[in-house]
């Protein structure tokens, strides 16, 4: 019997969806798996046959039993934590009043933490046979996988997905012991491509036998969610989105972002721009807007080219270099339209960005983009440094060229209230009817990541994807560019060091070539990465690890 470690949920991207998609697509292969993580509404998951809550007395109670269409099934258990949740990245979770990036807990915290999540998987593992653990991330599930082993002996694998290595065992040496200890004592490590397999090797050189003990497992996408659509045809797509918001609890209020616009024109220095994004901020970061429906149906899909960004609104995503680029892209586009998804501390600097764009509020823009740090949030920064630098770079290069001036004439001229829509945030069973619609997405971080996995979401859709030509991003470039021109994938790769000037270039050509690769992407999407393929090879991995012999042991 399977169990998998995630610390987190089940809704949105990277970790997340990585892990509902292979356990939805392990119980279509008729497997069941033990799932610990905590995801607050079970019900939502078509794949989970039952859910159960434990207790911090020992007492364990079921929050969800019932039958489900698929051969195997998915039983759910959420520890109960003592309100603390370790994060790599702040964000807000529903039943948790202390939301903490793990760097900044005591040892003491992280070891409450991992014993905790220990004593319920030993648990499960005694009651259901449990044979052998998957655990998610470096850090820090790998280690109550590895305590279980040294209790009970289960064998367990573990899977890095980047984002662990950069925002907590690159920053903090006790995640970089706890991670090195469990990589050591686990038989298998998959890796995402070359590129996350180096960086593995790197970061945990100290570990003996590190390298045989490394699996390339490529990341995946559902093809039967994401199928390209005609023009013609985006228009009920949107109508079927609007139909999943319908009943569903909603977060920024029309009246909250009207106010904020009717108050930037007062905008004098930073102290008034914090106020006034301060004032629009109070609502559920985790829920689309109250008017997302009527803003995406003010779209004109059959007619304008459309651009998609989806993401955490946060500047290792990237998001102020598109905003940054949009005045020169729309310059060769001037009827582009974009439709920007999701939630983050960035979402209202980045409204106020393209307000002062389109205004000619200059000083406005200058302000945000030399206390970004400041915007969003970052105590480290909190002194006008800067956490958009890749924008103040593109500045500074279009000052040393004299062609700053035109660019911000530019703006005023080509920007308007309609260039850009907010949603707020969506889960997939919205961005499913989405992507479809879009001509271009663009994933612009600026920093490494083991595989974004709304790449290959795009790409199943029939959506030219644009991305950071580095990490895992570059090596699913590079996978994609083994079937299509080579013209059109160099398309795709935006220039780590230049990407507001490559955004810039790229988004007109990418959005030329869009309709004629429509069915072509999907095609390979479907052929080479549907989630079937990945979960089977993850399934044959795990029976094999049931055996495996640490390497030195």
């Amino acid at each position: 019997m399977l169990c998998i470690l995630h610390g987190w949920l089940l809704e949105g991207s990277g970790s997340n969806l990585w892990t509902r998609s292979v356990v939805r697509s392990l119980c279509r292969m008729g497997e069941d798996v033990h799932l610990v993580c905590q995801e607050n509404h079970p019900d939502r998951y078509d794949f989970i046959a039952g859910a159960y809550f434990h207790h911090r007395d020992g007492t364990v109670e079921e929050k969800l039993s019932r039958q489900t269409s698929y051969p195997g099934k998915c039983i759910l258990h959420q520890p109960e934590l003592d309100g603390t949740l370790p994060v790599f990245v702040w964000d807000k979770y529903e039943q948790y009043s202390r939301v903490v990036p793990m760097i900044d807990l005591s040892t003491e915290e992280l070891e409450s933490y991992i014993e905790r999540n220990a004593a319920v998987v030993a648990d499960i593992a005694q009651a259901e046979r449990i044979s052998v653990i998957h655990a998610n991330h470096a850090v820090l599930m790998p280690t109550v996988a590895e305590r279980i082993r040294a209790r009970v002996g289960i064998p367990f694998t573990v899977m890095p997905h980047g984002s662990d290595i950069e925002y907590a065992v690159k920053k903090d040496d006790r995640f970089l012991r706890y991670a090195s200890s469990a990589f050591a004592e686990t038989g298998r490590i998959f890796v995402i491509g070359d590129e996350m397999r180096g960086r593995v090797l790197k970061v945990f050189a100290g570990v003996d036998g590190l390298e045989s003990k490394l699996s390339d497992l490529h990341l995946g996408v559902d093809t039967s969610d994401f199928e390209p659509i005609a023009r013609n045809d985006r228009g009920k797509n949107i109508s079927q989105l609007s139909a999943s918001l319908a009943p569903l609890s909603r977060g920024k209020t029309v009246a909250e972002e009207n106010e904020m616009l009717r108050a930037m024109p007062g905008v004098r220095d930073l102290d008034d721009l914090l106020r006034v994004l301060g004032a629009a901020s109070h609502y559920d970061g985790k829920r689309p807007d109250e008017n997302a429906d009527a803003k995406l149906a003010s779209v004109p899909w059959t007619t304008a080219p459309t651009l998609l960004f989806v993401g955490r609104l946060i500047a290792w995503k990237g998001i102020q270099s598109l905003v940054a680029a949009l005045p020169v892209a729309m310059e060769r586009t001037p009827s582009l339209r974009v439709v920007i998804v999701g939630h983050g501390p960035l979402r209202e600097a980045m409204e106020a960005f393209i307000w002062a764009l389109r205004n000619g509020r200059r000083d406005i823009v200058e302000l945000i983009v030399s206390n970004g740090g400041a915007l969003e949030g970052n105590a480290d920064s909190a002194h006008g440094e800067s956490s958009l630098g890749d924008v103040e770079s593109f500045y500074a290069k279009l000052a040393k060229d004299g062609a700053l001036e035109n660019y911000f004439e530019t703006a005023q001229r080509v920007l308007s209230s309609e260039t850009a829509v907010f949603t707020g945030y969506l889960t997939h069973s919205e961005l499913r009817h989405l992507f479809p619609c879009c001509d271009v997405g663009v994933f612009p971080s600026v920093v490494r990541e083991a595989g974004p996995l709304v790449f290959l979401e795009a790409l199943a859709s029939g959506c030219f994807p644009l991305g950071t030509y580095f990490g895992g991003m570059a090596a699913s470039i590079d996978a994609v560019a083994e079937g299509i021109a080579p013209e059109i994938a160099e398309i795709m790769k935006l220039d780590p060091k230049n990407t507001v000037e490559d955004l810039g270039r790229k988004i007109p050509r990418a959005l030329e070539q869009a309709p004629r690769y429509r069915e072509q992407f999907a095609t390979l999407a479907r052929d080479r990465y549907d989630w079937s393929s990945v979960s089977s090879r993850f399934l044959r991995e795990m029976d094999a690890s049931r055996s495996l012999e640490i390497p030195g042991r």
